[in-house]
């Protein structure tokens, strides 16, 4: 495996602050580019270390840069290949950029990967034009009053002893249901950090940028 631990996993969806989501990445990554993904390749000013895809939405290249072209019919996503290919060569953080856009069927599929990763105790972080995701759990996740908002999401089951403190609107041991999400657009107290808590499964953590 390559001495890179960290693996970016750029896909085709639109992304427009591009300054932003290059504050996140570094040179010492390893950029997986899935099909679509490429067009963002100059703007991000990062080189793929390994290109991936059906290429139904972006030209198969020409290069000498490692290709997996992958058949158009087949059960796994381009980006969801791609994470099972980064696993395989012994990855084990992750960050994914150009995952959330107009296809909402593969936005959710994409943040089904962060869960994917997580019952495999592998961290993973999500960005968009708009925010960063990660899966909260029964370890103490930190949201920090640089972020506009941050909102709680059932994406797996009930959800039970939520703890909110140092936010606008604190919760002590609730309950979070997929058939009513009410954690949208918490604010953190200026000054201090809201720390997020849960006794029995887990939440989708959405931090909004100011």
């Amino acid at each position: 495996m390559s001495e890179k631990k960290r693996c970016v996993i750029v896909s085709a969806a639109e992304i427009k602050n591009y300054s932003r989501i290059k504050s996140y990445l570094s040179k010492n990554d390893f950029f997986i580019y899935c099909d679509g993904g490429l067009n963002h390749q100059e703007e991000l000013g990062f080189k793929p270390d390994l290109i991936i895809g059906d290429f139904d939405s972006y030209k198969k290249p020409d290069t000498s840069i490692e290709i997996i072209a992958l058949p158009c019919e087949k059960d796994d996503t381009d980006t969801f290949f791609a994470v099972k290919e980064a696993l395989n060569r012994g990855f084990n953080d992750f960050v994914f950029i150009g995952s959330i856009g107009n296809r909402f069927d593969h936005s959710l599929c994409n943040i089904s990967a962060l869960m994917y990763l997580y019952q495999k105790k592998i961290p993973a972080l999500l960005l968009d034009d708009y925010s960063e995701m990660t899966i909260a759990d029964k370890n103490p996740s930190i949201v920090k009053d640089e972020f506009a908002y941050f909102s709680l999401m059932n994406i797996a089951g009930d959800v039970k002893g939520v703890t909110i403190t140092n936010a606008k609107y604190p919760l002590k041991n609730a309950k979070i249901k997929a058939s009513y999400q009410f954690g949208i657009s918490n604010q953190v107290i200026p000054g201090k950090e809201a720390v997020i808590t849960i006794k029995k499964g887990i939440l989708l953590l959405v931090k909004i940028w100011k």
